[in-house]
């Protein structure tokens, strides 16, 4: 539904490509976007239709909108993205980090300086980055002073600074860690050389660069300039050291980005591998904001805009999970920023099919560990266990949870199990195993009711409190048969739902319909995750009673057959039927010659009846 204040405005937007900010009360932006129709786009978000929770928080604060009209659906995406950038509205995913990710900046000089810096400046320089970890920012930085004789000083190097002597060698020169240009003792075509050579290495060319200063040496060597050759070799041998520790991860020596997300909730981060030559060269991460509900199609769209910089290296082949949304548009934006067609490739098998899974990993790891320091700063509660209260409307956080079970086949040794969840996670010394004892026959709906009455009277007895959340395996019928006991007990304040195996509805006391709960939901993962452990916990319990019984109704009928003797049978032989056919000498091995008699006598009597 359109506000009236909005109305007069929506329907006046021209059907041009541009960009839309939508303010709320406070005249502050809560999201932008762009269109190549600005009218249908911006309409599009007051339809009756529409079911994202997202969208529907966002309409109902929009107050004001504001739009700038572009040539271009591509100048729209600049704009759109200079614009979350700069005004990070609430509702657009945005990157955590509040300062801006540090770069290696290559001075624009006649004997260029090799800093960090945080600000980037259209001043001719050149810039790596950006480095989402400070560390190996820093580990670059050190490597690179290793190897090359980069200067460190700030003076204003030139021609004519260098005729007037106006500068003296510092240290550096004399522990051979510059070469002294302030005094002119290397020329700065030489000193270009160098710089050169450490763009290579930030450009991750690692291999390049080797091949190319081994042709160097050898053409030293051949002129006899074996100091200089000595100089080269060393630095051949350094960075051999470095190739050897990038993992090579693809034979076609291709340069290549992989992108992987992993997201919940509102925290979501995207792990990046920088693979050049063929080889994992270094490792980048984001932190993403994002709203719930927000598809991973724009967290992936989301997180190529942010990381491409007009700084930024952009490869020719961009490796994903899934393509972003409006890759068209996105492929021509990275092909503006490179000069040189780009492409996405999502693998379905192979090599970068398993590289794109260990990004994945990463990216989940990074996730965790945000996660981990949330709990620690808001206190211990699972996200799964928050969602759960949100997705089922619970006064209070689900925190302890009991599911109930039953297992059955053909009506015999009907069982059920209890487990029990605390904070997401299960407490196994509080699982709890029932032999179905009143019912008689394959009957779930009396079977449910008498576990509910007989564990929920004894906590009554005892004193002790209820969990958070009571759900049962199954449907309505099933939930119907608990709340019946829970009624009957008069147990007035509870919580409880019935989860179905068929369909994965979830269903909810009062309402004939299940719950409308989002496939995707980390809180119908966990309620999944709780029902499995349950069955899977009846199932192991229903099986150990058939198994007993049997060992109990064949062989522990037989005079002078204990249970102990029973089982090793039956672990030796494997069934009852295999140690009817055992000969009598593999059997008196087994048991010895007494027991072995009266094993052979059993079941020669039994199939005599048998047979009369």
């Amino acid at each position: 539904m359109i506000k009236p204040k909005l109305e007069n405005k929506i329907k006046n937007l021209p059907a041009l490509p541009g960009v839309y900010q939508f303010f709320n009360s406070k005249g502050k932006v809560i999201y932008v976007g762009k269109a190549l129709n600005l009218k249908n786009r911006v309409k599009s978000y007051f339809q009756n239709n529409i079911t994202s929770a997202k969208t529907l928080a966002l309409v109902s604060k929009i107050e004001g909108i504001e739009i700038i009209i572009t040539d271009t659906e591509i100048e729209a995406l600049v704009f759109e993205n200079n614009l979350i950038k700069d005004l990070k509205p609430r509702y657009n995913i945005n990157l955590k980090d509040d300062k801006s990710f540090p770069f290696i900046k290559v001075t624009n000089e006649p004997f260029p300086r090799i800093y960090p810096t945080r600000r980037v400046n259209k001043d001719g320089s050149k810039y790596f980055g950006p480095y989402t970890d400070v560390k190996n920012m820093k580990s670059s930085l050190r490597m690179i002073n290793q190897i090359f004789k980069v200067r460190s000083c700030k003076l204003n190097i030139t021609d004519e600074n260098i005729r007037k002597k106006k500068f003296k060698v510092c240290l550096d020169y004399h522990i051979k860690k510059c070469d002294g240009p302030c005094e002119g003792l290397i020329t700065q075509h030489k000193y270009g050389e160098m710089v050169n050579e450490v763009i290579k290495l930030l450009k991750g060319k690692t291999d390049d660069l080797i091949k190319e200063l081994e042709s160097r040496m050898s053409t030293a060597v051949e002129k006899l300039e074996f100091e200089e050759a000595a100089e080269i070799r060393d630095k051949i041998q350094r960075l051999s050291a470095i190739s050897t520790r990038q993992k090579i991860v693809s034979d076609d020596f291709e340069d290549r980005d992989i992108f992987a997300a992993a997201f919940e909730g509102k925290d979501s981060t995207c792990s990046i591998f920088i693979v050049r030559n063929g080889k994992l060269v270094a490792k980048k991460q984001l932190s993403l904001s994002i709203e719930e509900g927000e598809s991973l199609e724009e967290i992936y769209s989301a997180a190529v805009k942010f990381y491409y910089t007009d700084q930024t290296e952009i490869p020719p082949e961009i490796i994903l999970e899934i393509e972003p949304s409006e890759p068209e548009i996105l492929l021509e934006w990275l092909r503006m920023h490179s000069n040189k067609k780009v492409k996405f490739h999502i693998p379905k098998r192979g090599g970068l099919h398993s590289l794109v899974k260990m990004c994945k990993e990463n990216a989940m790891l990074q996730l965790k560990e945000i996660q981990l320091q949330k709990m620690k700063t808001e206190g211990y509660v699972p996200y799964s266990v928050a969602a759960l209260q949100r997705d089922l409307h619970l006064k209070a956080l689900p925190r302890k949870i009991e599911c109930f079970d039953i297992s059955n086949l053909q009506g015999s040794d009907t069982v059920a199990s209890m487990v029990v969840f605390e904070d997401g996670k299960p407490k196994k010394g509080q699982f709890r195993k029932f032999i179905i004892k009143d019912v008689d026959g394959p009957d779930d709906f009396s079977s449910m009711r008498e576990v509910i009455r007989r564990r929920y009277s004894k906590l009554i007895e005892e004193n002790y409190s209820l969990p958070d959340l009571i759900m049962v395996d199954g449907g309505k019928g099933q939930l119907s048969s608990a709340i019946e006991i829970l009624d009957e007990l008069k147990i007035k304040s509870y919580s409880i739902i019935g989860l179905a195996k068929r369909l994965e509805e979830v269903f909810l006391p009062g309402h004939s319909d299940a719950a409308s709960i989002p496939k995707t939901s980390s809180g119908l993962k966990l309620l999944q995750q709780i029902r499995d452990e349950a069955h899977r916990f009846a199932i192991t319990f229903h099986r150990q009673r058939r198994s007993k019984r049997t060992i109990k109704t064949e062989l522990t009928e037989i005079q002078g057959i204990g249970k102990a003797t029973a089982e090793k049978l039956l672990r030796e032989a494997g069934s009852i039927s295999n140690i009817k056919n055992l000969k009598p000498e593999e059997l008196t091995e087994l048991v010895g010659s007494d027991k072995a008699a009266k094993i052979i006598s059993y079941f020669q009597t039994s199939k005599a009846e048998s047979e009369n």
